[in-house]
């Protein structure tokens, strides 16, 4: 048996898995996850694999545009979000803590407004000492994230 070294790959469970892929893609400047090696597509994988044809939005994935770091899966489930998120993503546009407090500012709430348009609702803002920190996000299904 070969040596596999682990990779990290995340799941998010969901109702509507292409159209949450499609607001992560924007949201982290992601893109759509090639199929496996062999098969030109999508539909050829899942149907040389016998997915049913009803079954073929039930999952989405998406990764860097770059293929480094790891890749994102939405998966449907036949239940909806109840609870606070135990893990979350944190899309970081501000460039840390030590850029000057006005750019940093303003790199936030650049994001907030774009992902605003595309469903994500404010939760919540996060300030340390007069200057904003992060803004606790929802995305279109209810699960949180942060920018930073």
């Amino acid at each position: 048996m070969a040596d596999l070294t682990p990779t990290l790959g995340i799941t998010v469970d969901c109702t509507y898995a292409r159209e949450l892929a499609e607001f992560w893609c924007d949201a982290l400047g992601y893109v759509r996850a090639p199929p496996p090696a062999g098969w030109a597509d999508w539909e050829s994988f899942l149907r040389d694999h016998d997915v049913p044809q009803e079954e073929w939005d039930d999952g989405a994935a998406i990764r860097p545009a770059s293929g480094d770091g790891p890749s994102i899966s939405f998966l449907k489930v036949p239940e909806g979000k109840t609870v606070k998120n135990r893990v979350h993503l944190d899309v970081k546009v501000s460039g840390g803590r030590d850029v000057e407090q006005l750019l940093r500012e303003t790199r936030i709430r650049e994001a907030e407004a774009r992902l605003v348009a595309r469903g994500a609702r404010r939760q919540g803002e996060h300030w340390v000492n007069g200057r904003l920190d992060h803004l606790v996000m929802q995305d279109p299904e209810g699960n949180e994230f942060c920018i930073v």
